[in-house]
């Protein structure tokens, strides 16, 4: 399972590192610029609204699928054919949802109508995920894996056309880009169905009354994961907007390193992918998943560390190569939410886990109490610091939350790093701490300390034993595909 985890990992970050940065940088980074900041800033607010309540799309029937479908992919045709109805209904029942929640907050007119774009795409995003649940969950990696670039693909066509292809317009409407996802989103939903439909051998929706509520009752557990898991990730944009006399401005700043985050936080998500149905397959049939674990922590921390590192150390210069303003307030920002990467990626590896075990009693209790403390402590610190008083909320939730389910997996999976690998990860992150600083000292500008470091990352990932070479080579030779 190890050399099968390493050899699709390859491919999904190749596929990702391809599309995904040249979209994130390259068109997103420049909506914001032609739109500008405060109009940005307004629709990222509204889209953290729109993932607040997503959860009431889904009700944690993915995650259920993925884990269900990889133990009995048999059931593909079933269990599509009766969810499928289901999720119309869902969807109306978000739509709902969230126009209350929007009225209440105070969003009125042309914000509402954004809203309504932006809650279709979430639709659509829903389904997406839900049928790439099926794809993973039968363990076809490859297929997944090319279904999710393929609505990042589709949609850099269609807004380079906007942007660059036609006559300009400042400032950019902002309604164009949501309309750019709603075809590109639309486009993959079909791709995908038609991809399930031929795995399964044909589908029919059927609504099954009995059969829903069977699949909802099993899957409400995830829904409350993924609900309270939204709000400890996705209040910051909505609090900076709402609570700040200049809170479309705070969160367009917030929004310039939050984008940065997100793009590298994409990389960590394809571990989750990756890692859910294997551990469910290896659970169910009682395989040691220390060796997985391990593997894969090694390799989180080894990229996430120097990704903290260096991005903390340039903020200022990482944000320059984009932006052209606020630059000096959203620095400071990223410089606090890159290291936030590495609590999230930690998450994904332990977190997922203990989702493909079942124990979502416990990550229930630990994601509740994330939300609390990230949502009182955005409450004392926007009105101090805003934007960074943000970012160290979410610093301090994620890292705490990595911790809790790392030492849960740890006791509940008899899951033992010992002394070397601890003094492994304390001596590559004082390696990369002191070269940064050296470099710094030095006077080295960021063009020539980017490689240096990068250089001192993957050199120093080895010298200290972080990550095994012998190990790396007896996975990818000798062990047998699990």
């Amino acid at each position: 399972m190890q050399r099968k985890f390493l050899a699709n990992l390859a491919l999904v970050l190749a596929l990702n590192l391809l599309v995904k940065p040249f979209y994130i940088f390259g068109i997103d980074a420049e909506v914001q610029v032609r739109a500008g900041t405060a109009a940005y800033g307004g629709y990222a607010a509204l889209l953290s609204l729109s993932f607040l309540l997503n959860i009431l799309l889904d009700l944690g029937i993915t995650n259920w699928n993925t884990r269900h479908i990889a133990q009995h992919t048999h059931l593909m045709r079933k269990h599509v054919s009766g969810i499928f109805a289901a999720r119309g209904l869902l969807a109306v029942l978000y739509a709902v949802a969230i126009f209350i929640a929007a009225w209440l907050l105070g969003y009125r007119g042309g914000q509402l109508h954004l809203l309504a774009i932006l809650a279709l795409n979430q639709v659509l995003v829903a389904t997406i995920l839900y049928l790439r649940s099926n794809i993973s969950g039968a363990q076809q990696y490859a297929q997944d894996s090319l279904l999710s670039v393929l609505d990042r693909v589709l949609l850099i066509g269609i807004c380079a056309w906007l942007l660059w292809g036609r006559e300009r317009i400042d400032p950019f409407p902002i309604e164009w880009f949501a309309w750019a996802q709603t075809a590109a989103y639309g486009t993959t939903a079909l791709v995908a169905l038609a991809m399930v439909a031929r795995r399964a051998g044909g589908l029919r929706p059927r609504w099954d009354p009995a059969f829903t509520f069977s699949i909802l009752r099993q899957s409400l557990p995830f829904a409350l994961l993924v609900l309270l898991m939204s709000f400890y990730y996705r209040t910051d944009s909505v609090m900076l907007e709402r609570m700040l006399p200049d809170g479309a401005l705070q969160a367009g700043i917030y929004a310039q390193g939050f984008r940065f985050f997100e793009a590298f936080n994409m990389l960590g998500f394809l571990f989750a992918g990756l890692l859910l149905p294997m551990y469910s397959r290896m659970l169910k049939q009682k395989e040691d998943v220390g060796p997985l674990t391990g593997l894969a922590l090694r390799l989180v921390l080894a990229g996430s560390l120097a990704v903290a590192v260096i991005g903390s150390f340039h903020a200022r210069e990482v944000m320059d190569l984009r932006y052209h303003e606020h630059t000096g307030q959203s620095a400071p920002a990223f410089a606090v939410l890159i290291w936030c990467f590495t609590g999230v990626c930690t998450s994904y590896i332990f977190g997922t886990l203990l989702t493909a075990s079942g124990d979502l009693k416990t990550l229930n209790k630990l994601a509740a109490g994330g939300m609390v403390l990230n949502i009182g402590l955005n409450l004392v610190l926007i009105p101090k610091w805003q934007a960074e008083g943000s970012a160290w909320a979410s610093l301090i939730t994620q890292m705490l939350m990595a911790l809790a389910q790392m030492v849960v997996a740890a006791r509940r999976f008899n899951l033992k790093t010992g002394a070397r690998g601890v003094l492994a990860v304390l001596g590559y992150c004082a390696l990369l701490l002191a070269a940064a600083k050296g470099f710094s000292l030095w006077g080295l500008p960021f063009k020539k300390a980017l490689p240096a470091l990068a250089g001192t990352a993957v050199a120093g990932a080895f010298l200290t034993g972080l990550v095994s070479l012998r190990g790396l080579r007896s996975v990818l030779i000798f062990r047998q595909d699990g």
